[in-house]
């Protein structure tokens, strides 16, 4: 008897060796997550307890809070981007900028400048909030990430998660662990009215945030030397290091435009919730990290969907899903809605919605 015909297997043979136990499970446990999500979604339809109109309102706060996700996500990305690394002390950068927007808002408000001149103190709120989380953001590259960079292991985001404690304690400390309302402008509870249905204009102010941060962005590392570079040194340091590019100067850009997003996402994010308080970076940050991976960690577009996709999941999933099911408060499962959805898509798509094609080209 040769050897070829002891290692010839039956057709199919090799197939079914390489499935196993966690396999079937995995299956299982999408075909009863989906079942349920069905099941539930057609028993909500079926009553009729929502109009068009709350779906509508449930649809538009998601995209608002998905518009705050991503603007957060795209500051993971431009790190994760040029260092490979996932700055998590990012969330409370972004608690800093709203703070930091809080003091400027109340400032006008009690001036009369919020409601004479809006514009110029948006601007101003702004302003101030962006120059703070980037001012945060490079002190953290600084000492966080600049002494660990070329260090094994995970001590860069050991220090990263220590940082995040740093500035929330520091906040506490400084600015009391009571919650501050935001003061609100003259515009902020107005809404317009397309075909019946309520537009609140602080929903659009905050999309419009988000995508044109996007847009500029994208315009920045694709379209311009220092995206170039970035670039460059994503692929390999040393070999930018060898054609001329400075890496410190590079992290650093990255890290500024990092900042600067969680700088506008501050204050969409008070716009929308009107509060701050030192803990309002955690969730928000890791849901953003959340919703990188979901788009692809390191795709500026991918972080900006996975933002919008999350944020929907969130504010139409309890009802959608939960409501038929004869849930009492379908909306205090939200965030585990949320991360079960997350987690539902990145095992059937790993490398989240653009990583394969960014994969690819890299290749």
């Amino acid at each position: 008897m040769s050897d070829t015909s002891l290692t010839t297997l039956p057709p199919g043979a090799s197939a079914r060796k390489r499935i196993n136990g966690i396999d079937v499970f995995m299956w299982a446990l999408r075909c009863a997550v989906a079942a349920i999500a069905i099941f539930g979604a057609v028993a909500t339809l079926l009553q009729g307890r929502y109009s068009l109109a709350q779906w509508f309102d449930f649809a538009m706060f998601g995209l608002t809070l998905g518009s705050v996700y991503a603007l957060i996500a795209l500051g993971y990305t431009m790190v994760y981007g040029v260092l490979r690394m996932i700055n998590f002390a990012h969330g409370d950068i972004t608690m800093t900028g709203a703070f930091a927007g809080y003091f400027v808002a109340s400032g006008v408000s009690r001036n009369g400048l919020l409601a004479t001149h809006p514009v110029l103190a948006i601007v101003a709120i702004f302003a101030v909030a962006m120059a703070t989380c980037i001012a945060v953001a490079l002190a953290t590259e600084r000492f966080a990430y600049r002494p660990f960079r070329n260090s094994p292991g995970q001590a860069p985001l050991i220090c990263a998660i220590g940082v995040s404690f740093v500035l929330e304690q520091t906040v506490r400390g400084m600015f009391g662990s009571g919650v501050k309302s935001y003061p609100l402008t003259t515009w902020h509870d107005a809404v317009i009215n397309v075909a019946g249905l309520r537009v609140p204009v602080v929903n659009l102010f905050v999309m419009g945030c988000a995508i044109s941060a996007m847009v500029i962005l994208y315009l920045i590392v694709h379209r311009t030397r220092m995206g170039m570079a970035m670039r460059a040194v994503s692929e390999d340091k040393a070999a930018a290091a060898l054609m001329g590019v400075d890496v410190d100067r590079v992290v650093v850009f990255a890290f500024a435009l990092g900042g600067a997003m969680a700088g506008v996402a501050s204050v969409c994010y008070a716009l929308i919730y009107q509060q701050v308080h030192f803990f309002m970076g955690f969730a928000p940050g890791i849901k953003a990290f959340g919703a990188a991976v979901l788009g692809g960690i390191g795709s500026i577009p991918g972080a900006m969907i996975g933002g919008m996709f999350l944020g929907l999941i969130e504010a139409v999933g309890p009802a959608l899903f939960l409501d038929g099911l004869g849930i009492t408060a379908p909306y205090q499962l939200r965030d585990a809605i949320g991360f079960l959805v997350l987690l539902m898509v990145l095992i059937f798509r790993p490398q989240g919605l653009f990583g394969e094609a960014m994969a690819k080209k890299r290749a």
